[in-house]
């Protein structure tokens, strides 16, 4: 992945945004880096997801929602053709999750039908595109509405050059990973952080909704990691400091600790709670704490980045710092290494692979 060099500060070098950012694959490790070697997803099969839904149909309303299996598709892509099948609108299909395109994804639409009679869902079966069941429904489905995704993956050509995986995997079986944003989050060569840093330096045009918040979402994401990066580098991704805010595990729910008490540590080993980071927006409040202070170290020079999203009108929120792993299974067949597990939502398969393996 190119990011854009801090030699070349952008369309505007007045507005104050610059690229100071460092390459995806230079994000710190949480156990050392990959000793693996593989290749990832040579064919859409090798790389398998299934949604894990938040809601289920109840049977009844002017929704129906349905349960796609896909392949070489993306998820915007299924989303249209459900739109013309049924001839609704586009705003009228929504998703809880986006999914790959390389990859076999199993996930969730919902159609807002309105009175129309429901068309033969069948007819749009094909090699790349299955209904699996479809099922009336009360309400829209929202984006975020899941509670997170079942992985099955295949990496062909696996070497364990230096004997490290069954330590690794121990490792984050038992203390999770960084919850890092994948590489996907800033698009194509780094493409969502240039447009990001045009929309900042007032040189871009009028954007649609979905362009704007995908530029948003990756000057957001940009910051967040590097706070999380130097957490990693520090060893204290996965402790907490005194009156930093925690997070519950799979909620937004968080609450900031009177003392790191005995009973707060049992629970940030149980994972049950989480140190957090900023996901930047308007309505910070800085405070005297050391993760505070560690975030303005990490966020220096980034003041052109945090006052344009600030100006996009972005809630401040955090974000949980570290991610459990679930049904952690690993073995060998032959000469490839299959996995599973589930994460939660918001957190990407890709960041867990590069704990790894180097993908060759």
């Amino acid at each position: 992945m190119r990011w854009p060099s801090s030699k070349n500060p952008g369309p505007d070098s007045q507005s104050g945004v610059n690229y100071p950012i460092d390459p995806q694959d230079k994000l710190p490790h949480a156990y050392g880096g990959p000793s693996c070697l593989g290749v990832l997803r040579k064919v859409p099969d090798d790389f398998r997801v299934t949604e894990i839904p938040l809601v289920e149909p109840d049977g009844h309303g002017e929704h129906c929602l349905l349960e796609i299996e896909k392949c070489n598709q993306n998820t915007e892509s299924v989303a249209k053709l459900l739109a013309r099948h049924a001839c609704v609108r586009n705003a009228d299909v929504s998703y809880a999750g986006m999914k790959d395109r390389n990859a076999v994804t199993r996930q969730w639409f919902s159609v807002r039908l309105a009175g129309r009679s429901e068309p033969a869902w069948d007819d749009l079966n094909s090699a790349d595109l299955r209904i699996l069941q479809a099922a009336r429904h009360s309400r829209k489905l929202r984006v975020g509405a899941l509670r997170g995704n079942r992985f099955c993956l295949r990496i062909r050509e696996f070497r364990d050059g230096q004997g490290r995986l069954e330590q690794i995997m121990q490792s984050l079986q038992a203390g999770g990973m960084p919850n890092y944003f994948g590489a996907q989050r800033f698009g194509r060569e780094g493409s969502n952080l240039t447009g990001a840093g045009a929309l900042f330096g007032g040189v871009r045009g009028r954007l649609d909704r979905k362009r704007r918040g995908l530029y948003l979402s990756a000057a957001r994401s940009m910051l967040f990691n590097r706070v999380l990066g130097i957490r990693v580098s520090d060893g204290t991704w996965n402790q907490a400091f005194p009156g930093e805010r925690l997070i519950l595990d799979g909620s937004r729910n968080s609450f900031v600790p009177e003392m790191i008490d005995p009973v707060i540590m049992e629970r940030l080993a149980d994972m049950d709670i989480h140190p957090s980071g900023p996901l930047w927006g308007t309505g910070y409040q800085s405070t005297n704490t050391e993760s505070a202070a560690l975030e303005q170290r990490a966020l220096h020079g980034m003041e052109g980045w945090q006052k344009g999203l600030e100006r996009s009108g972005l809630k401040y929120e955090r974000r949980a710092l570290r991610a459990p792993i679930r049904n952690l299974t690993w073995g060998l067949e032959g000469d490839d290494l299959l996995l599973e597990f589930s994460l939660g939502k918001g957190s990407y398969a890709t960041v867990l692979m590069r704990e790894i393996i180097a993908t060759g």
